[in-house]
């Protein structure tokens, strides 16, 4: 199945592969038709090695097999609900992937459907702007509310706040500086935010979300995904940390892909509990796009 993932309307968010019955595969099979299918990641959906799992992931970019992504998760439990392959259970089901077994919520159904993934357990390794790596990608950037950090929770990445929405949409970086940063901390890249408005009582009715996201995910050949979830769960870990009264702290919608000819919309909940601590599930709607059946393995 090919499924477009966080968007209220099919064709606006991130297009997955997603693959059933490939449990004969070899890890060559699978990382060759990941790159043959070309799309951001390609999925498997196989028999879950874990009592307590509804299915076990494998997920793959074009280059190389990746432990956990959100967009990947959301769309890969809506082609195996949608598919049959799999029942919701008390409202939810269990993923096993190489982040561990992770919770999804299953609320609605059909068109209807919105699915939420806990994101794995986020920390902060480090904080602060004076990283020279991080310093030659932000250049003469106006940073926002909170300082740059090193984020780590089931992928790495860099976390950077613009002061404001429309010098975070027009940003033009410097990619090959992404790269050079990911490739020193073995990280996935850098994601960027802003805030919607400055009065957090208006922006849901004046914009329809109350951030803005764009990641760049150049660790893993990436030039910017229209759609993260793993890069907005560890946004979301960093803010319910710094900021545990903040209007942001309990959730919010993200807008993210516009840039790219997208219209991502990502819902970001943060269950009420200690900063740090704080359990972020990530989720949205998908939408399945193709249906059809493999005729053979890629040589």
């Amino acid at each position: 199945m090919q499924v477009d993932v966080f968007a209220e309307r099919a064709g606006g968010g991130n297009p997955l592969g997603v693959v059933f019955g490939a449990d004969s595969w070899s890890d060559a099979d699978m990382q060759r038709f990941a790159a043959w299918t070309n799309l951001v990641e390609t999925t498997f959906v196989l028999t879950p090695s874990r009592e307590q799992a509804s299915y076990r992931l494998r997920i793959f970019t074009p280059s190389k097999e990746i432990p956990f992504a959100g967009h990947p998760t959301i769309g890969s439990a809506h082609a195996a609900l949608e598919a049959g392959r799999v029942h919701a259970r008390d409202g939810g089901l269990i993923q096993e992937c190489g982040a561990g077994l992770l919770p999804i919520r299953v609320e609605g159904e059909s068109a209807a459907r919105r699915l939420y993934v806990q994101a794995p357990a986020a920390r902060v390794l480090r904080s602060g702007a004076d990283d020279m790596l991080l310093q030659a990608v932000l250049g003469e950037v106006r940073l926002g509310a909170l300082p740059p950090a090193f984020v780590e929770g089931g992928r790495r990445w860099w976390v950077a706040e613009f002061a404001d929405e429309a010098s975070l949409r027009t940003w033009k970086p410097d990619h090959a500086a992404i790269l050079t940063l990911a490739r020193a901390g073995d990280s996935l890249g850098l994601c960027v935010f802003a805030r919607a408005s400055a009065n957090p009582e208006s922006r849901i009715a004046n914009s329809g979300y109350d951030v803005v996201v764009r990641a760049f995910p150049a660790g893993v050949g990436i030039v910017e995904d229209p759609a993260s979830g793993a890069a907005n769960g560890l946004i979301a870990a960093y803010i319910a940390e710094r900021e545990p009264q903040g209007t942001l702290a309990r959730g919010y919608r993200v807008s993210q892909g516009r840039e790219m000819g997208h219209d991502a919309t990502i819902d970001v909940r943060i269950d009420a509990r200690d900063g740090a601590d704080a359990a972020i599930w990530v989720g949205g709607r998908s939408h399945t796009i193709i249906d059809g059946t493999v005729a053979r393995k890629i040589d």
